[in-house]
């Protein structure tokens, strides 16, 4: 059921989670790759507000997903550091790893993550291109669409009994017990500087759809999680002059675990199967770095149900935009806050909104896609 939760702690965060410097090398590193170019925002008329700008991150260096921005960054970072850690170079960037003169050395090292799909996708993407070797873990609900996608960029994938949380520790043990590199995109006790790294790839997003812009937003959607590309987001927000704007968190409401932490008033566990078919936000636990940020940086947390996702989905597609189902989550909280006088009250939507919403991907899983976008009514896939 949809669920609006005013954040009651909203405010600056106490921490910086992550520093401007951080960003800066991140932006400068990716805007050098090849393929790199800023995703389209698209401008649309929707009903009850001013303006909907969708940020469209459905060809994002043909992954079709904003997460190419942070988890193959964060493997350049880790391969580096590796390397020097070792003495077999001083810490290259990405332009010296992708020349082949240290593939020798790339080649001994193997990094490692758990994925519903796009993150994983993207950390094969990086192993591949930076020359270093991968093995990526999913649980036994990720589709074969996506893993194939995943295989394809020659990573092994491995399946793990269980849910999202369950494979993250699988990823976590198997690593330590080969020395591999971990790259995940979620955070924990122990465990930061990679997440950090995937945050501050996933920022370039936020920056580019505020420089588009041009005037700030009044209102920002962005899908949940673990909560690291909202918390992106909330940090770019202020980092661009856009602090005013109010940020809304949108996740399904079988896998809420940022709107329960926030209503709990600490980091809380989702448990159970986390079944939805937005498949990149079913997340029980959230990230410790994230939760930091969005404790304080969300304005608002709201959960949708799994039977407007394809409504949304065709009604984008009749607007000539590929959106995948976990993209369409922003969406669908914004028309659940306008169908709601009250919560379009204590959101503070009108007709002069200027609303932006992140459509996270594209068509991760083109059978699936097809299924979602052309077939009426909903039936879950299997």
């Amino acid at each position: 059921m949809e669920q609006l939760l005013v954040n009651p702690r909203h405010g600056a965060p106490g921490l910086v989670v992550l520093p401007e410097g951080g960003f800066r090398r991140a932006r400068a590193e990716i805007e050098s790759w090849q393929g790199y170019a800023p995703t389209p925002l698209r401008e649309l008329q929707w009903p009850g507000i001013g303006t909907l700008f969708w940020k469209d991150e459905s060809a994002r260096f043909g992954l079709r997903s904003f997460k190419a921005l942070g988890g193959a960054y964060a493997v350049m970072r880790a391969l580096s550091a590796e390397l020097a850690r070792r003495g077999a170079a001083r810490a290259p960037d990405g332009k010296a790893l992708e020349s082949g003169e240290l593939a020798d050395q790339t080649a001994q090292v193997t990094v490692t993550c758990a994925t519903d799909g796009n993150h994983g996708r993207s950390v094969a993407w990086g192993a591949r291109r930076f020359g270093c070797c991968c093995v990526i873990f999913v649980h036994e609900h990720v589709s074969r669409g996506r893993r194939d996608a995943i295989a394809a960029f020659g990573a092994e994938v491995r399946e793990v009994k269980g849910n999202y949380d369950d494979s993250v520790r699988e990823a976590q043990r198997v690593a330590e017990t080969e020395g591999w590199l971990v790259i995940s995109d979620t955070s924990y006790p122990g465990y930061t500087e990679p997440p950090r790294d995937v945050m501050q790839g996933y920022r370039l997003m936020a920056a580019e759809a505020l420089e588009q812009m041009g005037a700030p937003p009044t209102h920002v959607f962005v899908p949940g999680g673990v909560g690291g590309v909202a918390a992106a987001v909330s940090v770019q927000l202020r980092s661009s002059g856009a602090r005013n704007a109010r940020l809304v968190v949108a996740e399904p409401d079988r896998a809420a675990c940022l709107l329960e932490s926030a209503r709990a008033g600490e980091a809380v566990t989702v448990a159970g199967e986390l079944d939805t078919v937005m498949a990149g936000l079913a997340c029980g636990e959230p990230s410790l770095l994230a939760w930091q940020e969005l404790e304080r940086g969300a304005f608002a947390f709201m959960a949708v149900p799994d039977d407007g996702v394809p409504v949304a989905m065709r009604r984008l597609r009749a607007e000539g935009i590929e959106a995948g189902e976990s993209a369409v989550a922003g969406l669908l909280a914004l028309e659940a806050a306008l169908a709601r006088p009250d919560w379009r009250d204590a959101l503070g939507l009108d007709g002069a909104s200027r609303v932006l919403v992140f459509g996270t991907e594209g068509a991760t899983d083109p059978d699936l896609y097809e299924r979602l976008s052309r077939t009426d009514p909903f039936t879950r896939p299997t």
